[in-house]
């Protein structure tokens, strides 16, 4: 768990506390330490959500090489290549882009990363999501602990489309949105795999 995480978690138990304190004191009816308390409950989610934002306003986005590791807990995706699937063309003109990931578990025990999403950005920052029903092993599988899976999903791109980034996320939906410095964090730049194409 990284520092970021504990300061959250930090931030938390101490707002569940101050929320207690406050019901304590609205049971008591003491209309003064009721919005002292609610005052500092606030200031201080407001400061912290502050410094979420300013620093991902502040950072570059990370582009990582094929082949490195982006790790979430025990969970770690590689991305090991990237390539059209050949043939195939849609009656649009689309085509079919598909990309090889091992997920690999560095736990004893199995597990999966079921928030785990993917999709495709492109040099002009178009998005494609991942096409449901070609893939095989999903990126959420179940992994066993110290054993590697690869999973394949599958992109309609633009026949126009050339300079792809893949994107691994957890979505807005997941406590990572609050974490400084994370790269699902608020208004955070993605960390993007550079694909070479």
């Amino acid at each position: 768990m990284k520092a970021t995480e504990i300061l959250l978690l930090g931030l938390v138990g101490w707002t569940a506390i101050g929320v207690i304190g406050v019901g304590v004191s609205v049971g008591r009816g003491e209309r003064q330490r009721i919005r002292r308390g609610l005052a500092w409950l606030v200031v201080v989610w407001v400061v912290y959500l502050c410094a979420v934002i300013g620093i991902s306003l502040g950072q570059q986005r990370r582009v990582v090489a094929m082949g490195e590791p982006q790790c979430f807990g025990d969970l770690c995706f590689m991305v090991i290549r990237g390539e059209e699937v050949p043939g195939f063309l849609i009656r649009d003109g689309r085509r079919l882009l598909r990309v090889s990931v091992r997920v690999t578990n560095k736990g004893r025990k199995a597990q999966s990363d079921r928030l785990i999403r993917a999709y495709l950005v492109d040099e002009q920052g178009r998005r494609w999501e991942m096409s449901h029903g070609v893939n095989g092993v999903e990126l959420t599988a179940r992994v066993a602990g110290g054993d590697s899976v690869v999973s394949e999903p599958v992109f309609k791109v633009a026949a126009d489309a050339s300079g792809f980034g893949l994107v691994l996320t957890h979505g807005r939906w997941q406590p990572g949105v609050l974490v400084i410095g994370d790269s699902d964090s608020l208004l955070h730049r993605k960390t993007v795999v550079a694909l070479g194409r």
